[in-house]
């Protein structure tokens, strides 16, 4: 049996987040005495001093730290039980937060939200588009339930369940459609290039071939295509939104040495497996669904 409770790990983390005795006693609602004994009896039943004093301040000491680091996970590890236990019980979850990366094919995301809301209609969705690594970041920091993106967090494990072609195309009277020969790095350089910016809270803002001159970053594909529609750039887009004007010329795919079209397959990481209960696994099912039932689109072909 553990000698240390986890109510009195709890009390440490509480003293040293909130820099002292008496404003811990405040955040956790009990008296200072009560935490201070409950840090004390920890320090006798481990043998270890976690506080020192430095003039009139108490201070961790390095074994302190130490023992703080693993507390910390212990304590995220009891809440992480807590609320599987919570959701176990409930069953079904009242909301989702689902995370899509705006290269992947939107159809399907929609034919599978249309699934799952025949299955559970109680349960309401919060779909967030983002670029690059904002997705993963949400995962990570537990703001969404589940990602569909090209990237995985390193300490997730994903399902791969299909793939988009990014194509490069311009405007059919762009300079660079218009040239009919097949174009190398140096011919792109000069011109003027659409990316989408990475919606994440420190994202760079861009991906891919970053070497033209001249670069406008925006926020959607849909932009990134009024622009391309309008004559004054080129961009890789997904094939699968460009497949219309491809075929009525109001586009044109640019023909290049290498590289004109590349296939970008793409994940399901769900935040937490073990905890997702009926909700979250039924809008996993469809989504896995969604992408291996339905037929290939024109969009998606090479």
């Amino acid at each position: 049996m553990s000698r240390v409770t986890l109510e009195q790990w709890r009390m440490l983390k509480a003293v040293v987040d909130a820099g002292g005795f008496a404003r811990a006693a405040e955040r956790v609602h009990k008296s200072a005495s009560s935490v201070n004994h409950a840090v004390q009896k920890l320090e006798e039943q481990l043998g270890v001093e976690v506080f020192q004093l430095q003039g009139r301040k108490a201070e961790l000491t390095p074994a302190g730290h130490a023992l703080l680091r693993r507390a910390e996970h212990l304590l995220e590890e009891a809440a992480d039980i807590e609320a599987l236990a919570g959701a176990l019980a409930t069953g079904v979850e009242s909301e989702l937060h689902l995370a899509v990366e705006q290269i992947i094919p939107a159809a399907r995301v929609i034919h599978a939200l249309e699934a799952f809301s025949r299955e559970q209609p109680a349960t309401r969705i919060q779909l967030h588009e983002v670029v690059l690594e904002d997705g993963p970041q949400r995962l990570e920091q537990g703001r969404v339930d589940m990602l569909l993106a090209p990237q995985v967090p390193s300490d997730f494990l994903a399902q791969e369940i299909g793939e988009q072609t990014m194509v490069c195309v311009a405007h059919p009277g762009h300079p660079l459609a218009r040239s009919g020969a097949v174009l190398t790095r140096r011919d792109l350089r000069p011109h003027r290039q659409v990316v989408l910016r990475d919606s994440g809270e420190q994202g760079s803002g861009e991906g891919g071939w970053l070497d033209a001159d001249q670069r406008w970053t925006v926020g959607h594909v849909s932009t990134v295509l009024e622009v391309l529609r309008s004559g004054v750039g080129f961009a890789w887009v997904p094939l699968d939104r460009v497949a219309d004007d491809l075929a009525s010329g109001r586009l044109a795919e640019l023909v290049l040495e290498a590289g004109g079209r590349m296939r970008v397959p793409f994940y399901l990481t769900l935040a937490d497996g073990d905890a997702a209960g009926v909700a979250g696994r039924t809008l996993a099912d469809a989504l896995r669904t969604a992408f291996q039932s339905l037929p290939t689109s024109t969009g998606m072909d090479p």
